[in-house]
């Protein structure tokens, strides 16, 4: 029992500060993800959606905390019985989300590590079976270091993780997992290879044989039934090769002009994912980059997910004469995690990214 306990704390501890600090890396990212679950068709706590930032940077640090607090066998109890909690309703999260398929990513390890619903359960199935292993070992689990040391140690990784959390806020992560990642050219980022897995369908062929009803399933071909045909339904059994780079666009006016602006030698994309949800204080400090490129002969276009009349509106306020190309607003939020935000291009490959916040370090 005693290596048991042992491996289980070990073990658990790890797998908490691991998820802890990658969300960490990230939070406006697990932000998004918590949006999704508080929406209207997943949990129906619309009202929480505001407040999504604040709710993950707490529950990451929390996560981290526990995590060490767990190896260093600092207030055991609290601690096991926290991390029960907390696992409780990460299960209850994971096996709604991939029972009834509303969040096909729960965002455990954000974009770093992508696991589906049903994997994300079984990890926390995994993890529940650990800490309660814990709770009926936890004799065994013994303080690391004395007191004081303990105690400054939990107060250093708090601090850490503050500090941490608020600059990945004010820029951009550190390190970034996501497929725009600055290297990346997003046209070849696009393209399926020829020997690529293609999806794999199944079709159930409804027929009407006599005076019974009778459901043929095949993967595609037309069964021969000496019946009258009814109906088809598909379903998607395997699904085909997906490129790290999809649903990307840059349209206007109903026109896509992504291969044209994508083969531009020197190209800034201001992205504005929610043109009316920029932040204060945020287009002054974008307008003198622009100015900056412009001068420097770069084509600067605007991308955004928001209606055209709010980004004429945007436009107005900023007093920008750009030209704006329209993307979808999950790309725009992959992207880059600020709003507005910079992007530079050459033929398509991502040499720098900033959050507005950054704009002094624009390197033309």
């Amino acid at each position: 029992m005693k290596l048991l306990t042992t491996f289980s704390r070990l073990l658990t501890g790890f797998v908490f500060i691991l998820s802890g600090l990658i969300k960490m890396n990230d939070p406006v990212g697990f932000s998004f993800k918590l949006e999704e679950y508080f929406g209207a068709d997943v949990l129906n706590l619309e009202f929480l959606q505001p407040f999504a930032l604040g709710i993950a940077v707490f529950l990451v640090i929390v996560e981290v905390l526990l995590g060490v607090s767990l190896l260093l066998g600092f207030k055991k109890k609290f601690t096991l019985w926290s991390l029960l909690a907390m696992i409780v309703f990460f299960t209850f999260l994971t096996f709604y989300s991939a029972y009834f398929n509303k969040v096909t990513d729960c965002g455990c390890f954000g974009d770093a590590i992508k696991l589906t619903p049903w994997e994300s359960f079984t990890k926390d199935v995994i993890l529940l079976v650990l800490i309660l292993i814990l709770l009926a070992g936890q004799k065994y689990i013994r303080p690391v270091f004395g007191i004081k040391v303990t105690t400054a140690t939990m107060g250093m990784v708090t601090l850490g993780s503050v500090v941490f959390s608020y600059y990945v806020i004010a820029h951009l992560p550190v390190i970034d997992f996501r497929p725009y990642e600055i290297g990346a050219n997003i046209p070849e980022g696009m393209q399926i290879p020829e020997d690529a897995p293609k999806p794999v369908y199944e079709y159930s062929w409804k027929f009407k044989v006599g005076d019974t009803e009778k459901v043929v399933v095949t993967n595609g071909d037309y069964p021969e039934v000496d019946g009258d045909f009814l109906d088809v339904e598909t379903e998607e059994v395997q699904k085909g090769y997906e490129p790290p780079i999809h649903d990307f666009t840059m349209e206007k006016d109903g026109e896509d002009f992504t291969g044209t602006l994508m083969s531009e030698p020197e190209l800034m994309v201001v992205i504005a994912r929610v043109a009316e949800k920029t932040a204060p204080g945020s287009l002054e400090k974008v307008d003198a980059g622009i100015r900056e490129a412009q001068e420097k002969g770069y084509r600067v276009i605007g991308l955004s997910a928001s209606s055209p009349e709010a980004v004429d509106a945007l436009k107005k306020r900023a007093g920008w004469e750009l030209d704006f190309y329209f993307c979808d607003l999950t790309t725009l939020k992959t992207i880059v995690r600020s709003n507005p935000g910079i992007l530079l291009l050459q033929k398509g490959t991502i040499v720098q990214k900033l959050h507005y916040n950054d704009i002094e370090s624009l390197e033309l």
